[in-house]
């Protein structure tokens, strides 16, 4: 399987990720203005697995390193091959909250408080799990971060409080999203053989353990989304008929929506091995940088927003900038 061997080609890979992660929520942007999240979300699933395959065969394949892929699931244990799919039912849990959100409240809100809030706890749990870093680069990228939440949550109170309809539905869902979101990785990385160069019996290699990640996303998704769209945070409940009934272009962006995303996961847990899970999954969530200028820039989410809120906003960007640059110093 292919290994990374230099930590700066590891922190380019997980700048990749950060690009993947705060990109693919445009793919449910593009899609048609009457077509559901709810529906978004199943070809998003498909997407997600779909990748997974992909990177499997290929770069799980190559080379001399570690382990292939299918070598590598013959020898797999029962207790990894949970962990990892518990990853991935964890995750599409918070995932599914994360992108309510974002039909609520708009990228420049849910991915800064929630995908936020999930670095922060992600960086914590992965390091007491595995601490490899400056401890004290490594926080104080945190505590940057954690600002940066805070700046972004008041800037949307002051939006929503001009335009004379505060609601808290979107906020709430997005600390909900982060607090779980910053707990899928670990059970991911502790499938994992932790030296990528030498396979340890039963462990699975990355590009395993993001296949059963997505196995476990996949079977979730039938009671999340399920229940999802009997009862929906926004509109009328829908059916499956709804589903089936979308157009091609729409279907076509949830796919590519998951396979973007999976993308980023594949490449962030291919650079753990020589960064660290606690680094990689930090630097991966700097996504936040870039949804939040999709949302502020292009998007626009923020154009009726009272004077004195783009200082806000910069102020936001600027903390989480400084604070990933913390982050990467801490290797």
């Amino acid at each position: 399987m292919f290994i990374i061997q230099d930590y700066t080609l590891a922190v380019i890979f997980t700048f990749v990720t950060m690009l993947c992660w705060g990109s693919w929520a445009n793919t449910q942007k593009l899609t048609s203005k009457d077509w559901r999240f709810e529906a978004f979300y199943w070809d998003y699933v498909f997407g997600i697995l779909l990748m997974s395959i992909i990177f499997a065969f290929t770069f799980g394949s190559i080379g001399e390193g570690g382990r292939s892929f299918l070598a590598d699931i013959k020898q797999a244990d029962n207790q990894s091959i949970r962990s990892a799919i518990f990853g991935g039912i964890v995750f599409n849990a918070a995932n599914i909250l994360l992108v309510a959100a974002i039909t609520i409240a708009g990228m420049s809100v849910a991915f800064p408080v929630g995908i936020g809030l999930a670095l922060v706890i992600g960086v914590v749990v992965n390091y007491i799990d595995n601490p490899v870093g400056d401890k004290s680069m490594l926080f104080g990228g945190v505590a940057l971060i954690v600002l940066a939440i805070l700046l972004n949550a008041n800037a949307y109170r002051k939006m929503q409080s001009n335009q004379g309809n505060v609601s808290t539905k979107g906020l709430v869902l997005s600390v909900i999203a982060g607090i779980l979101m910053g707990y899928f990785y670990k059970y991911v990385a502790a499938s994992m053989f932790s030296d990528f160069n030498v396979p340890e019996a039963g462990k699975l290699s990355p590009y395993t353990a993001v296949f059963f990640f997505a196995i476990g996303v996949l079977l979730s998704n039938f009671p999340f989304n399920t229940l999802l769209m009997k009862r929906p945070f926004v509109g009328p409940p829908i059916n499956y008929t709804d589903y089936f009934g979308g157009s091609f272009k729409n279907h076509l962006m949830g796919i590519l929506g998951g396979m973007i995303w999976c993308k980023g996961m594949s490449f962030n847990i291919i650079a753990s091995g020589k960064a660290g899970p606690a680094i990689s999954y930090g630097l991966g969530q700097g996504a936040t940088i870039v949804a939040a200028i999709w949302g502020i820039y292009i998007w626009k989410e923020f154009k009726n927003a009272p004077k004195g809120t783009s200082l806000i906003l910069n102020m936001m960007l600027l903390c989480y900038i400084i604070g990933l640059g913390m982050i990467i110093a801490a290797r």
